[in-house]
C-alpha cells in the first residue's frame, strides 16, 4: 500500500524517500569510506551524533562494531557482507531486497549471517525479498518461495512444498536431485493410487499416481539419499521398487560416498562411509537398489513447462 511512482498521477518518490533497502550481490561498497561511513551513507538527513549512535546500534547487532574505524579492504568476506546489511537496514526500510547476499561465503558464515538478519527482522517483521539459488537459504529464511524462470512463475507455495516436491524439472534440478529419467507410463492403479512408468526396456518402476494415459511420456526425479542399496535380494518390503544393479564407480566427497550403479539406466546412490564398507562396494559388486514409490517425483520437462525458459532463480519473501 506504499505508492513510490505512478505515471498517471506523476507520483515519483525519490530514492531516499521510498524506504526500500538493497543489497547487491557484490556488495559495492565504498572503498575510500570507513566501516562507520559506509553505514551512515544512507542518513545524510541526521545529525553527526544522530548519525554515530545509528550505525553503533546497527553495529553491535551484526557484532561489526569494534570495524568502524577500518576500511572494507581490511576486514573479511564475511564482515563486508555484515557491513552491506547494516547499511541498507540502518535506513529502517519498510521493505529489504536482498539479491544473492551470501554466495561468496562459507556455509559457516552464511549462517551467523542468516541468524543476525533473521533476529534484527523479528522485532520489525518488515517484507523481505530474497533472491538466491541455493535451496539450504530458502529453508533458512523463507517462508513462502517463487521459483521464477526469465521472468515467469513456474512455482509458489510453501519451502518444502516446492522443493521436496517439484512439479518441473527446473525446480527438481535446482533442489539437488541427483537421478532424472525419461520414461513411459504403461499401466495406472487408481485404486492403488499409484501407477507403472518404463525407465528402459527392462527397468519398470512404481510411482505416485498423477494425470497421464499409458504412453504418455513423463519424467521422474528421484533423490540419491532417498534410493537404499542392498547386497542381497530384499525381501518383505514396503518399497514397491527393488531393482537389481552393477556397482561401476564409488567415490568418497567427505564423509558421503557417491556410488554410480547400472540397473538399466545408471542411478547415482548416497550412503555413509560405515555402509560402504558393510555392503562391501566396489566395482562389479551386483547390488539391488530399493526406492519407495512416493520418492519418485514426476516432474514436468523444463522444454515443455516454458518453452522460452533456460535460467531459474528462487526468491523467498517475508522471513
Amino acid at each position: 500500500d506504499h505508492v513510490v511512482f505512478d505515471s498517471a498521477s506523476g507520483l515519483n518518490r525519490p530514492p531516499q524517500a521510498r524506504r526500500i533497502g538493497f543489497v547487491l550481490q557484490h556488495l559495492a561498497l565504498f572503498p575510500h569510506l570507513t566501516v562507520a561511513e559506509n553505514i551512515e551513507y544512507g542518513l545524510g538527513q541526521l545529525s553527526a551524533s544522530e548519525r554515530r549512535q545509528r550505525a553503533l546500534t546497527i553495529a553491535r547487532s551484526f557484532r561489526i562494531d569494534h570495524l568502524l574505524d577500518r576500511t572494507p579492504s581490511t576486514i573479511s568476506g564475511g564482515e563486508r557482507q555484515r557491513v552491506a546489511l547494516a547499511r541498507s537496514l540502518v535506513t529502517d526500510p519498510a521493505l529489504l531486497l536482498l539479491d544473492e547476499p551470501l554466495s561468496a561465503l562459507d556455509h559457516a558464515t552464511q549462517s551467523l549471517i542468516m541468524s543476525d538478519l533473521r533476529a534484527w527482522n523479528s522485532a520489525r517483521h518488515i517484507p523481505i525479498l530474497y533472491v538466491t539459488h541455493a535451496h539450504r537459504e530458502v529453508f533458512a529464511l523463507g517462508e513462502r518461495v517463487l521459483v521464477l524462470q526469465e521472468g515467469r512463475l513456474v512455482a509458489d507455495g510453501l519451502p518444502h512444498d516446492v522443493i521436496h516436491a517439484p512439479t518441473h524439472e527446473t525446480i527438481a534440478q535446482i533442489a539437488g536431485f541427483e537421478n532424472i529419467f525419461d520414461a513411459t507410463i504403461t499401466a495406472l492403479w487408481p485404486e492403488r493410487g499409484t501407477m507403472e512408468c518404463r525407465l528402459s526396456a527392462s527397468t519398470d518402476i512404481e510411482v505416485p499416481l498423477t494425470r497421464g494415459t499409458p504412453g504418455a511420456h513423463v519424467r521422474v526425479a528421484i533423490h540419491a539419499g532417498d534410493i537404499l542399496l542392498a547386497s542381497e535380494p530384499p525381501r518383505g518390503l514396503s518399497a514397491r521398487n527393488v531393482l537389481p544393479g552393477t556397482v561401476r564407480h564409488v567415490r568418497r566427497e567427505g564423509t558421503l560416498v557417491v556410488v554410480t550403479v547400472d540397473a538399466s539406466p545408471s542411478f547415482e546412490v548416497h550412503v555413509t562411509i560405515s555402509a560402504e564398507d558393510a555392503l562391501g562396494l566396489t566395482e562389479g559388486r551386483a547390488v539391488w537398489l530399493v526406492i519407495k514409490t512416493h520418492s519418485c517425483h514426476l516432474v514436468t520437462p523444463t522444454q515443455q513447462a516454458q518453452p522460452s525458459i533456460s535460467s531459474s532463480s528462487f526468491s523467498t519473501s517475508k522471513m
